[in-house]
This record gives structure tokens, sequence and C-alpha cells, in this order.
């Protein structure tokens, strides 16, 4: 029989169920390069520099930034400029989903995984109630967690259904529907790999003190390719409110859950 604990962990899924630095980031770097004409390419440590400021967490919104300030350089200004957005949100798709609307044929198809579906099962096992809010579309993040990990209709809470990160409302929607109407003191852990993901929490814990609030961060893997990276990316995440830092997702154990709530 399944012990119940009063411990919710939800899970963002970019950079730490999926590694995205070949397939969203690889769009982005795309996006960026075609609409300044092939003058500019945005390298991973660009994105990671534009992410840090923690406003940036929808990568259709990071390419426009990147388009922005890239003329804007060269002496054009915003208003000169008129982007049309959802020219870029197109374009950016066309390269991660595809060319074919039905059967993705996209970077989506290539996304390693970071975390299997044993995983979930023992945090189930352990009494753990888990779900997802990510600034992913629901199309993208059902694929991932539905199709490619096997996992029967998830709690999710995508881009469609709350404000982008860091704005907590989501974080608050996916644990409303996790808690199933109970109305209980419990502690939340968010997971995820990004400045913006430590803020969400640290709004939240603003918000609302009827939970205890713990902030996970992951580091994605085009971080830990070098111990400079690595450390660099480690302290950033902590500055942004990251109570531990871990190296992949499946190191927050049941034992790691509990080591974190004692302290």
């Amino acid at each position: 029989m399944t012990k119940q604990t009063n411990t919710i962990v939800i899970f963002d899924i970019d950079g730490v169920i999926r590694d995205v630095g070949g397939s969203y980031r690889r769009a982005l770097a795309d996006t960026v390069e075609h609409f300044t004409h092939q003058a500019y390419r945005p390298t991973p440590v660009d994105i990671d520099n534009l992410k840090s400021e923690g406003i940036w967490n929808n990568d259709w919104e990071a390419s426009q930034e990147f388009i922005y300030r890239y003329f804007v350089s060269q002496g054009t200004t915003r208003a000169q400029l008129q982007l049309d957005y959802e020219s870029i949100v197109t374009y950016f798709q066309t390269r991660y989903r595809g060319t074919d609307s039905e059967n993705w044929n996209g970077y989506i198809c290539n996304e390693p995984l970071l975390a299997q579906p044993g995983y979930f099962q023992e945090l189930t096992q352990s009494g753990i109630c888990w779900g997802f809010f990510s600034g992913a579309t629901r199309g993208s993040a059902t694929y991932v967690l539905e199709k490619r990990l096997g996992l029967h209709s998830p709690v999710l809470i995508a881009m469609e259904d709350a404000p982008g990160k860091p704005d907590p409302t989501g974080l608050f929607a996916t644990i409303r529907l996790l808690a199933n109407g109970q109305d209980k003191k419990q502690t939340v852990i968010y997971v995820g790999d990004t400045v913006a993901d430590m803020y969400t929490v640290e709004k939240a814990r603003v918000l609302d003190n009827s939970h205890t609030w713990i902030a996970v961060g992951v580091l994605p893997p085009h971080v830990q390719e070098t111990a400079t990276r690595r450390d660099a990316y480690t302290e950033t995440l902590i500055q942004a409110g990251a109570n531990i830092v871990l190296s992949n997702v499946q190191e927050l154990t049941f034992k790691q859950i509990k080591e974190m709530q004692t302290e």
C-alpha cells in the first residue's frame, strides 16, 4: 500500500525532463539567425546570459529579444524595426516541431530524455504527489510526457494555461490540481533549470505562506560540459534562490526530499 506524505513535487520540463540543447535552443538560434539575415547567431552562453535576466522563459519572446538587441546594436531603434512576432513564432515552430503539423519531424523528435518512467513510479510509491508546470506548449509537453515517457495523463499546467514564469499563477494552479481539494499544509518543491524557475518559487513564497517552499535547481546538460560553466551556472541558480542544485532530476529521491525537509 502506498504511504501518503504531505509533499508535492512539481517539475519544469525543458532542461529538467528533456534535454533541449539541440531542440528549443537550436530552434531559437536558427530563428535569430534567420531574422538577422544570417548576421548573428546566439551561442549557448549568449542564451544562458539572456535567460539569467529571469524574464525570458518563453523562447519565442527570447528569440524576438535577441533580434531586437542585434539590430539596436547596429543603430536601429526598436520602433523602426516593427518585428512581426507571429512570423517569428511560425518560423521557430517549423524548426522545433517541423514542417508536418500532423506528424512532427522537427528537432523535438530527437530530444534526449533526462528522466525515466520508473523515477515517477518510485515517487508515487513513496507517497509523493507530482506534476508539471512548464512554459512549453501543451502539445510539446504532452508529446514528451505521454508519447516519450509513457506517463498516463499527468497533471500539467502548460503555456496556454497560465502566465509565463516567473509569475507563480501556474505553480499555484498545479498545486490545486494535485491537492485535489485537500486543504492542508504541504511542502511544495519546484524543480527547474533557470533563474525564472527559481524566481517563481520566490514569488510564490511571498504570496502564500501556507506552504513550505523548496526550490530545486537542475543543471541542464549543456552547462555540464566544463567545470567552469557548471560552477558558474550552479552559482547563478543559488543566487536566484535555489535551495539545492542537482546534476540530474533523478537525484531528487525520496531520501533527498526528506533530508531537505529536515534541514
